[in-house]
């Protein structure tokens, strides 16, 4: 037995040498967040271009102190650190209910449910609702749990590449037919290499195929359309979204994910849908910094505007200097190919004080390894032209 161990073991260490020797090897670091986009590592202070704070929620002191002290007493129940149960057994305190009927009104009093991260809604939602008969077609770059989500399903399922959308109606007046029901699936803002799709054109898709709309706005909430509801609210789409997906874990600097949709599907998946039902719901304090931060951002159009102004000029650097980038989003990939290239990139940054990683395969398709710039709304202008003087 202990023989079979010691095989498997060495068996791991020869995968793991491989990967370090190809570059792509992945390590925990013990990263210590700071405000006004700084990061200690490795005992130097750095500035962040790896988080997803993209609002500066996150790290901004003055809006933890005013949370709080809406709270003289520090033992009140709505600060609890536990809810000790899952939400249909007594973990659904009332905070849930607040943080719904905030999300409710955002979204013009639409269902709201609240999940405990994005990958949970992503593994569940599509799992629960698409059966054996139905279809999902998913656009080639949507995210791991995505995909994750519609591996752990009953419904079959093709990708169409990226953005697509001429594919992606070849399959549609092809297979639709076949299918009780068809799901369409995207992002909305892409995460590694921070295009947006046209949810307008999804739309009008999916009425033209009587299919079912799902779209995972977890880089745009906060960020994009009024109030930063999205970017499907900012192409006036969101009402036709069927299930809107956000997340509380970057923008809104908080952890949890929610969605939106018509109360008949809320209903069906909290009877349904595994990952909601069969886990800890979320403690009562992050739920209500949760409703605290969002309806604080409805407001920081400004933050909003730096945002957008500081991703426009860093691509202007990149292709100033002749360097491949893409997108148009607070996400701004530079791409540089091979995977030991673009980690002494990395490492040139990080010896001036950006903290920037490599993203390397099978994040990224092989070839395409970057390093991907995550803006802050707490960064600067100077911030940003400091990585252009590093070209």
């Amino acid at each position: 037995m202990e023989q079979a161990i010691d095989n498997f073991a060495a068996e791991l260490a020869a995968d793991t040498a491989q990967l370090r020797e190809a570059g792509r090897l992945r390590i925990l670091r013990e990263i210590v967040p700071a405000s006004n986009a700084a990061a200690e590592w490795n005992g130097k202070i750095f500035r962040n271009f790896s988080s997803n704070d993209y609002m500066g929620i996150a790290g901004d002191v003055e809006l933890r102190r005013e949370f709080y002290a809406q709270y003289p007493d520090a033992g009140t129940p709505e600060l609890a650190q536990s809810s000790a149960s899952s939400r249909l057994l007594t973990g659904n305190t009332p905070a849930y209910a607040r943080l719904e009927q905030t999300l409710s009104e955002l979204y013009h009093h639409r269902s709201a449910l609240v999940f405990n991260s994005g990958y949970h809604a992503n593994i569940g939602i599509l799992p629960a609702l698409a059966t054996s008969r139905d279809l999902i077609l998913s656009d080639k770059l949507n995210h791991a749990s995505i995909i994750d989500g519609l591996r752990l399903g009953d419904a079959e399922f093709k990708r169409y590449r990226h953005l697509d959308f001429e594919q992606l109606e070849k399959m549609l007046a092809e297979k639709r037919a076949a299918y009780r029901r068809v799901f369409l699936v995207t992002e909305s803002v892409f995460s590694m290499d921070g295009d947006a799709a046209d949810l307008a054109a999804l739309v009008e898709l999916k009425r033209k195929y009587d299919a079912v709309l799902v779209v995972d706005e977890a880089h745009s909430v906060g960020v994009r359309g009024p109030s930063g509801t999205g970017l499907a609210a900012e192409q006036g789409v969101a009402d036709a979204v069927d299930v809107l997906i956000g997340t509380f874990g970057k923008a809104f600097g908080s952890t949890g994910a929610f969605a939106i949709m018509a109360p008949e599907v809320r209903e069906y998946l909290i009877n349904h849908m595994r990952p909601l039902i069969f886990t800890t719901g979320l403690p009562p304090v992050v739920l209500n910094w949760s409703n605290f931060v969002l309806k604080k951002c409805t407001a920081m159009e400004e933050r909003r505007a730096h945002l957008r102004a500081m991703g426009t000029r860093l691509r202007e650097l990149f292709r100033e200097h002749g360097m491949a980038t893409c997108g148009d989003s607070q996400i701004v990939p530079l791409l540089v190919g091979g995977d030991l290239e673009t980690c002494a990139m990395a490492e040139r940054f990080l010896e001036h004080g950006i903290l920037v990683f490599a993203i390397r395969p099978p994040t990224v398709p092989r070839g395409t390894s970057r390093l991907r710039f995550s803006l802050s709304a707490a960064l600067s202008d100077d911030d940003i032209e400091t990585v252009g003087a590093l070209l």
